[in-house]
């Protein structure tokens, strides 16, 4: 039992002790006399060592060298603790960076707008830059949820938006590389300098039928304008109608002629002239071209999306697209510009049509914006108002209401076409003019424009008043 008890007290065997010269010591006392009794085992243990035994055991642990590792494990022991201090010396460089990335792909992509040519490209360019800032940090962020999640969302998207994985990036600082032929470029350049996270705002414009006018203010009119009208002149583009009347002793016309200016600007295109005429849609500029601009990314061009009867224009250098459509035998356009472009012009120019509306002379509507106009005037109630052989009010609201379910001022316009043309295409014109402006318009909100009351707040639009306004304005039609 004493020979146990010296054991515990001494050092155990095995562990490592620290390297340098040991102590001289005394050397170890003879071993004691064996005693005659063997040592109490007790149940289940082994014979307790003889103290000769822990003496040689303490002599031969003080004889071996410090070191308790094999020498390779050692070695790599060591080469962790230097690569662990080598991490930390360096733990600023070689840092997650996912949070840079993703705020570049905020910046790169904050200004734009989905519903605008040219998204799907640029949109495109900033996922393939995010992918790569991904890659060039995917060493640094290993285990990190916020990169591993970044990675699948750029897959995805990648995949949404039919993204190659090839190809140019978005520069994250677009200052220095913005494309001066592209205009949601360099004005996402000039927001970025200015602070300002608000992307540019967009106009509308569209004309059809009788002919219907959407202005850049959605303000709706109904107008007379016989002959050449200017719709748009401003220092970037030009757009001329011509009206001709559709019956005979009315004052309802038509447009049969379009004519578009894209004029000159810098480096990006020469000045490029559209003609349309009934019967006459070509997919080409006057100088047979389809194209304006060099290089493969054309900044001016047109796309035929039905031979004869719907074209587009898309001028990326102004951020402006365009649309003319042929309905049975008279033109329809719709147009949307960003708003600085569309205000820069002369005072000299300031009739235009989409700008500042219809000259108060020829309107033929209240000018309120809608074409069931002139509520108040208490005229007779009829059901069966017939203004063309083939229509009464009843029939045109059903073959409109099939069309365009929607009771706005759009199916207005229908029905009235068609009470004073007898014209049956007058319903997909005005189909398709609500189409244009789902297409283009910036704001869903002010898609459909709704008839107002004379203190402007919102108008039920009851069959009553859809009655009596077109049974006065018809009238006022065909005096």
């Amino acid at each position: 039992m004493m020979a146990r008890k010296k054991r515990k007290r001494g050092a155990p065997p095995g562990p490592c002790r620290s390297h340098g010269p040991r102590p001289a010591t005394a050397p170890a006392p003879p071993p004691s006399p064996e005693p005659t009794r063997p040592a109490w085992t007790g149940m289940g243990l082994r014979p307790a060592p003889s103290s000769a035994a822990a003496a040689a055991a303490e002599v031969e642990q003080r004889r071996r060298p410090g070191l308790c590792l094999p020498p390779l494990e050692l070695l790599l022991l060591l080469l962790l603790s230097l690569e662990l201090l080598h991490a930390g010396d360096c733990q600023q460089p070689a840092q997650c960076r996912i949070q840079k990335c993703t705020t570049d792909f905020v910046s790169l992509t904050s200004h734009l707008n989905s519903a605008i040519d040219g998204f799907d490209s640029e949109f495109c360019k900033a996922l393939r830059a995010y992918a790569g800032c991904t890659q060039r940090t995917s060493k640094a962020c290993r285990g990190n949820l916020v990169y591993h999640s970044a990675v699948l969302g750029i897959s995805d998207l990648m995949s949404q938006r039919n993204c190659s994985k090839d190809g140019p990036t978005s520069s994250t600082n677009p200052e220095v590389t913005h494309d001066p032929c592209n205009y949601h470029s360099h004005a996402g350049a000039r927001e970025h300098r200015r602070g300002d996270q608000n992307p540019p705002n967009y106009l509308f414009c569209g004309l059809f039928g009788d002919p219907h006018l959407r202005t850049f203010k959605d303000h709706f009119q109904t107008c007379k304008v016989e002959g050449a009208w200017p719709l748009i002149d401003n220092n970037y583009l030009s757009v001329q109608v011509t009206n001709v009347p559709v019956v005979p002793g009315s004052s309802a016309t038509a447009t049969n002629k379009i004519t578009i200016i894209f004029k000159a600007h810098h480096e990006c295109t020469d000045q490029k002239v559209y003609q349309a005429v009934t019967d006459d849609l070509p997919a080409a500029f006057v100088d047979g071209t389809t194209s304006g601009g060099d290089g493969d990314a054309k900044s001016l061009r047109i796309v035929e999306r039905e031979s004869g009867h719907y074209v587009e224009m898309h001028a990326l250098y102004i951020g402006t697209t365009v649309f003319v459509r042929q309905v049975g035998r008279y033109l329809t356009l719709a147009i949307r510009m960003p708003e600085d472009l569309a205000m820069s012009y002369e005072e000299s120019q300031d009739l235009q049509l989409c700008m500042n509306g219809c000259p108060v002379s020829e309107r033929i509507d209240d000018g309120q914006g809608q074409v069931s106009a002139i509520l108040g005037h208490s005229l007779p109630r009829t059901s069966l108002v017939q203004a063309w052989p083939g229509y009464t009010l009843e029939t045109a609201n059903t073959q409109c209401h099939e069309k365009m379910p929607v009771k706005d001022i759009y199916f207005q316009s229908c029905v009235f076409d068609l009470l004073t043309t007898g014209d049956a295409n007058f319903t997909a014109a005005a189909h398709s003019a609500l189409e244009d402006v789902e297409a283009l318009h910036p704001r869903k909100e002010r898609w459909h424009i709704f008839p107002s009351s004379r203190n402007g707040t919102p108008h039920g639009g009851s069959e009553l008043s859809v009655s009596l306004g077109l049974t006065c304005l018809i009238l006022i039609v065909f005096l």
